[in-house]
């Protein structure tokens, strides 16, 4: 069953009810909240409701090995120390934004050879090429490095964790982990582990035998980007080695996975929907750019609107328990949480409330938002802080990615629609993953490639502007 069923059979009633509820997982009872005023009290309050990862809660796990003690998952001085390296590369105004545009127009190349090679009226399978495209873009801008794996269909490390991706979230383990403990009766957790084990590796070796452009020797240390931070830590002493290990690995994880899931939910959702795919396609056309900047599509209003609500029906991490209380609490003055009791909050469930987003919260309808981009942006934060829009976090702890994953998003998006049409292959089913990350599983997608567009681009090259990112939605 996919994490929709799985919440709309069990857990909708009981919640919309409650607000709480006791749930079994990762071998304990914990408290899964999607009220917006528990959402608050739990984000608001970090030194009643402390981050603590698996790292802490089941040391021994698979999952545990591959993330490690990380900006993410960290609490108080440890948190604090990786924050302070790592969040200057995360949250500078000026990314680079042509390497966006150029992976993009990659990325609409590719899945369109892919069609060329897929018999008539059948769909393309778009998921590895995205992941592809995702770990592609996320290297050359936080790991200074380009994997190739847009050129090159063979990366180890792009089909590591690809495998990665299909071991380790699977919902029996995730609610079992003592079965990591016992790789003789559960030979397929053994397997995991050796993968977790060789993705590590093979990161390392890859990020200390990339080319070096030797930053530090650059007198505008915004240019910097987080790998550089990380290894000047660790020359300095102020990391171990394996906190710098575990930091690059949820770098290369977190900084790639949510643009890659929203992407496949952007193609299943506009791929059903022509009309929005239309309106997207007539407001990107437009504004007769060919090569957009973070300026073109930080000022498309409906083009916002589309990203704000695919992260409203389809956040890419919906469910996380990864917050301990330190002593007896209370969420909204009624929900008593016992001391060392993991607290949980399911960002599907909040997003599609009635009593949130009114009774029509289950459909995709980009228009909610609001008519231009200042209002929507001023929509965006006032639902964060109240609890009920909640993809990336909240308060202290939110995503600091979380605006580059915005950018990224439009921009893919302006070149994908701007240089083909797609739909859903008849004979593919909506399913969603059972546990984790949410995303459409096995989506196949029939594309059409747009003539006009290739002829314009053909002659002309149109230019907005040279400037580097300085993204609206900070």
């Amino acid at each position: 069953m996919g994490q929709d069923e799985i919440y709309n059979r069990w857990l909708r009633k009981p919640l919309e009810q409650h607000g709480a509820v006791c749930f079994w997982f990762a071998g304990r009872w914990s408290i899964l909240v999607t009220r917006p005023q528990y959402l608050t009290d739990l984000f608001r309050n970090e030194n009643i409701y402390t981050k603590a990862g698996n790292q802490k809660k089941v040391p021994w796990s698979v999952l545990a090995t591959l993330l490690g003690d990380n900006i993410i998952s960290s609490h108080g001085d440890n948190w604090k120390l990786y924050s302070s390296i790592m969040k200057p590369g995360m949250t500078k105004r000026n990314f680079d934004y042509r390497p966006l545009v150029q992976k993009s127009r990659k990325l609409s190349e590719l899945l369109l050879q892919a069609q060329s090679r897929t018999a008539a009226g059948k769909g393309v399978m778009i998921n590895h090429l995205i992941l592809r495209y995702a770990i592609s873009v996320m290297g050359q801008t936080f790991l200074d490095i380009d994997f190739q794996c847009l050129e090159d269909v063979e990366i180890p490390i792009v089909e590591v964790q690809s495998t990665i991706k299909r071991s380790i979230f699977k919902p029996f383990y995730m609610n079992f982990p003592i079965a990591d403990k016992y790789p003789v009766l559960f030979p397929s957790r053994k397997r995991a582990l050796i993968l977790v084990r060789r993705f590590e590796s093979l990161l390392y070796k890859l990020i200390q035998d990339r080319p070096l452009k030797n930053c530090e020797k650059k007198s505008d240390a915004s240019n910097n980007q987080v790998v550089h931070m990380l290894e000047k830590a660790l020359k300095e002493g102020k990391i171990t080695q394996k906190q710098y290990r575990d930091n690059l690995k949820i770098t290369f994880i977190v900084a790639h996975e949510n643009t890659q899931l929203l992407l496949n939910s952007m193609f299943y959702q506009i791929g059903i929907n022509k009309e929005i795919q239309e309106k997207l396609r007539d407001e990107v056309n437009a504004t007769k750019i060919t090569d957009p900047t973070a300026n073109t599509v930080n000022r498309l209003p409906y083009l916002t609107s589309v990203i704000y609500e695919l992260l409203r029906l389809y956040p890419p991490i919906s469910q996380l328990t990864n917050r301990v209380a330190e002593s007896d609490a209370m969420l909204g003055d009624t929900v008593l949480v016992p001391a060392n009791t993991y607290v949980g909050w399911n960002a599907y469930g909040a997003h599609t409330s009635s009593a949130n987003w009114g009774p029509r919260a289950k459909d995709f309808i980009p228009e909610r938002w609001g008519s231009s981009v200042e209002e929507m942006q001023l929509k965006f934060r006032r639902e964060t802080t109240r609890g009920t829009f909640i993809p990336f976090n909240a308060h202290m702890r939110k995503c600091l990615g979380q605006a580059f994953v915005l950018l990224q998003m439009k921009i893919a998006v302006f070149e994908l629609v701007r240089g083909m049409r797609w739909k859903v292959d008849p004979d593919y089913k909506l399913k969603l993953p059972g546990a984790g990350v949410l995303a459409p599983v096995g989506c196949k997608i029939i594309f059409e490639e747009i003539q006009s567009c290739r002829q314009a681009s053909e002659r002309e090259t149109s230019v907005e502007d040279t400037s580097l990112y300085d993204s609206g939605d900070l």
